[in-house]
């Protein structure tokens, strides 16, 4: 059993740059964003969190990925479809994590841990398309997942041939939800795996009742799912153990939607109830959600409640 992070982090933004940065800034190559980075992995290392994210602080789930897309035009906070998804015109998130994994480096002296590393994380193409509007093109959402799925694969091949990542996450909130078709969402998983020699992973928040064991049938080889925020979700899991044979589970046991944080005995019990249903070597302790609406202290607090039931069950 190890733990992770979902992906985002309370973004902290340099207030006051140094001479160095404002200097870059003249010629436009000061990056505002390398500092939250460097601060969000700090924080996730010193929290005792295993696999790391690089905080995802450059903006939503969606428009971070939908502005570099051709095809798709992120203006005024929304996504819009306006012509044939075609592949990304850069690699979107590789700078990022390629420096969140030198700061992991440095944080070892210079050999990472085996069982620490970095993650990749793209937000999946079911959720950017039913997050967005179609304005062209295509006549239906089906037809620009698959496309869309297409080039997010490109993403990911840039993550796997640059950073070597411990695993690939695909954050699809929207197939808990009862919009999505899930033959496409299925088929745009597995294009997106196609060849992978790490492990998959599929994050899906809310509720899972009417959507658990259709889950299952994706070709991944971790399901993460939030079950401390939502606590309906548990019971889903223990009713429904024979279906994730073959699976870990990312077992979401931190509240994301509240600012507090977290009852040590309450996350502990929520463990155990875990580790009764599937066993702690087919478990991966995580918090429900990203943790970006949280205040940097709460959110370290937080990784560090799970931290020390991890110590404690394993």
């Amino acid at each position: 059993m190890f733990s992770t992070v979902v992906g985002s982090f309370p973004v902290e933004l340099e207030t006051s740059p140094s001479f160095k940065d404002k200097f870059l800034n003249i010629f436009g190559l000061y990056d505002p964003y390398k500092s939250a980075i460097k601060k969000a992995v700090f924080h996730q290392l010193d929290s005792g969190v295993d696999i790391i994210s690089d905080g995802q602080v450059r903006g939503d789930m969606v428009g971070s990925f939908s502005k570099y897309i051709p095809g798709m035009q992120f203006e005024h906070n929304s996504t819009i479809i306006t012509s044939k998804i075609r592949a990304p015109v850069k690699e979107i998130t590789v700078d990022d994590l390629k420096y969140a994994k030198s700061i992991l480096k440095d944080y070892y002296s210079g050999s990472i841990p085996e069982n620490k590393g970095v993650k990749g994380i793209i937000t999946g193409p079911s959720t950017i398309v039913h997050s967005s509007r179609i304005e062209s093109f295509y006549k239906n959402k089906n037809d620009a997942i698959i496309d869309l799925a297409h080039s997010l694969k490109h993403e990911v091949n840039a993550i796997m041939d640059k950073i070597d990542p411990k695993y690939i996450q695909v954050d699809e909130p929207f197939l808990s939800t009862g919009l999505v078709d899930f033959k496409t969402a299925r088929k745009a998983i597995d294009i997106i795996g196609k060849g992978l020699d790490v492990p998959l992973a599929m994050h899906v928040c809310g509720n899972l009742n009417n959507v658990f064991k259709d889950l299952t049938k994706f070709n991944i080889d971790i399901l993460d799912c939030e079950f401390a925020g939502n606590n309906i979700n548990i019971g889903i899991l223990e009713d429904n153990v024979n279906l994730i044979k073959g699976k870990k589970i990312g077992f979401g046991c931190l509240d994301t939607a509240s600012t507090e944080v977290d009852s040590y005995d309450d996350v502990l019990n929520l463990v155990k109830r875990g580790i009764d249903a599937v066993g702690k070597e087919n478990m991966i302790l995580d918090p429900d959600c990203g943790l970006r609406k949280a205040s940097v202290n709460v959110a370290c607090k937080k990784l560090e409640t799970m931290t020390k039931v991890l110590n404690e069950v394993k």
